[in-house]
């Protein structure tokens, strides 16, 4: 976040090559923020294996060229309230679609069901072009909406205050797992 795009500030290209350093994982960055096109090289040089950036920010195609010429996987994200018709141009250029369900910026917000109208018309869009690509959904997941979002279609799924605002995030995580089970199954 660059206190731009959004109005607060988190970890950046530093934060992430420390963490590198100590971990053979899977790093997924989502970059909201007004020029990430500023940012891609230092990402890609900290270890970043993923770099999710905005649709509203434009120059989408030339981004996710760069990201993936960077030797890493392209995301989009779309705000709660950018329809689905903004995506839909790029789905074959991308790994990863993000719909936000709720305004980036802060934790803790309340999930907005409204954006899974947006989820389900992504994934039968990718489903009826046959295309590999994850749908995550971030914003308000926890062990009962993520129901909701698996069954609308998505397969990623960020949950923050869900699992960091608990005494026992390891139990958290556990229930959220179970309900995208469920919510897969329906």
């Amino acid at each position: 976040m660059d206190g731009h795009f959004v109005p607060n500030l988190t970890i950046g290209p530093p934060v992430v090559s420390s963490l590198r350093t100590h971990s053979g994982l899977f790093f997924d960055c989502h970059l909201m923020m007004t020029e990430p096109g500023r940012y891609l090289e230092a990402f890609g040089d900290a270890g970043a294996d993923s770099l999710t950036v905005h649709v509203e920010v434009g120059d989408t195609e030339a981004l996710l060229g760069r990201i993936r010429r960077l030797g890493m996987r392209a995301g989009l994200a779309a705000n709660p309230d950018t329809p689905f018709e903004a995506l839909d141009p790029y789905l074959d250029q991308v790994d990863l679609i993000l719909c936000m369900t709720v305004f980036p910026g802060f934790g803790g917000q309340e999930f907005m069901g409204e954006v899974m109208d947006k989820v389900r018309d992504v994934r039968a869009a990718i489903d009826v072009r046959e295309l590999a690509v994850d749908l995550e959904v971030d914003g308000g997941i926890d062990e009962q909406t993520v129901v909701r979002a698996s069954a609308a279609g998505a397969n990623v799924f960020v949950a923050g205050s869900a699992v960091f605002g608990r005494d026992a995030p390891w139990e958290a995580v556990d229930a959220i797992r179970r309900g995208a089970t469920d919510g897969a199954l329906r």
